[in-house]
């Protein structure tokens, strides 16, 4: 099993480091990790691990800036990322904190780590324990902040 994480330098935190703590707690997996500049190179970095270094997984973490053009790039980002899953039948996980997600520095760094790490764990149950991940469903989980929860009539 070979798990690939793809991160950014535009990002405010080590998110690469996090994912590859998180998942050497859960796994023995050997991880690949690439890091690119900004977003929008995650979606060939994520294809590349996938063909290239046989990742049976892999993470893209990115941290988009908060103004409007950010979004933006966002969006394209997310859809490269897309169109990769679909042309190498693997999944990518995509995990994005935008900076306006947070109040301040702190909280910023906080859910940067959170965020990473809990998806971490998604990873792991996906490739290894799928019906873990089935027993979550419609639970309301959120990666970062508190879970929503299922809704309730």
């Amino acid at each position: 099993m070979i798990i690939g994480v793809a991160d950014t330098t535009f990002a405010r935190a080590n998110m690469g480091a996090f994912a590859i703590d998180e998942l050497k707690r859960h796994t023995s997996a050997r991880i690949v990790r690439v890091t690119v500049p900004g977003v929008k190179d995650l979606p060939v970095a994520a294809k590349k691990l996938i063909e290239e270094e046989k990742c049976d997984i892999v993470m893209a973490l990115g941290m988009p800036g908060g103004k409007d053009q950010d979004k933006v790039c966002a969006h394209e980002a997310s859809q490269g990322i897309m169109m990769a899953q679909l042309m190498t039948n693997r999944h990518i996980i995509e995990v994005f904190v935008h900076e306006d997600e947070a109040k301040n520095d702190a909280e910023l760094a906080w859910l940067l780590e959170q965020r990473t790490r809990e998806h971490a764990v998604n990873v792991v149950l996906m490739l290894t324990r799928p019906q873990e991940m089935t027993k979550l469903s419609g639970t309301g989980q959120r990666q970062g902040f508190a879970d929503a929860g299922p809704a309730r009539k």
